[in-house]
């Protein structure tokens, strides 16, 4: 079996210590550099997932790739993990949020509502505007981060960002 590649010299010789935080983790994982110290990247997550979203991201630990699809909060990751790197699943997965960038099409005069359609809670909604192109709008309070947007956007223009804290 080949041995895993010693990451922490790696990251000293690019010029950072340990793995940087990825934008998408996995829905309950404890901080970032907790996860990552425990885990041993063995890969039952990734088989675990019946979405089959989560990826093997910078040095082999598993991460959300919502470019593949949502996240439908099965827990099944956290569930077969053999690790603890998990929260309890009472709380909330994350705090991840939707983001839409400029590539947006709407913002080009496209008539698109592709997010919409896709956002099961009912975050994204577009205003009618007289005279131009509506274009999304975020509910805060009802976006749970599941990505079904990201995966359904034709412009690749929505991101799934943790939330800024208050």
């Amino acid at each position: 079996m080949a041995s895993q590649p010693d990451l922490s010299r790696r990251r000293w010789l690019k010029g950072g210590l340990g793995t940087a935080r990825p934008d998408n983790v996995l829905p309950w994982s404890v901080d970032w550099a907790a996860f990552t110290s425990q885990c041993s990247r063995c890969g039952d997550c990734l088989a675990a997932c019946p979405e089959q979203i989560i990826v093997k991201g910078d040095g082999g630990f598993p991460v959300i790739d919502f470019a593949r699809g949502e996240c439908t909060f099965c827990g099944r990751c956290a569930e077969l993990c053999p690790e603890p790197l998990f929260r309890p699943r009472t709380t909330a997965p994350w705090r991840q949020t939707a983001r839409f960038g400029n590539a947006c099409i709407t913002r080009q005069g496209v008539h698109c509502r592709s997010c919409e359609d896709s956002c099961e809670p009912a975050a994204i909604r577009f205003r009618p505007q007289l005279g131009q192109v509506s274009g999304p709008e975020l509910d805060l309070a009802r976006c749970n981060g599941c990505g079904a947007c990201v995966s359904a956007c034709p412009a690749a223009a929505i991101r799934i960002l943790e939330q800024e804290h208050p």
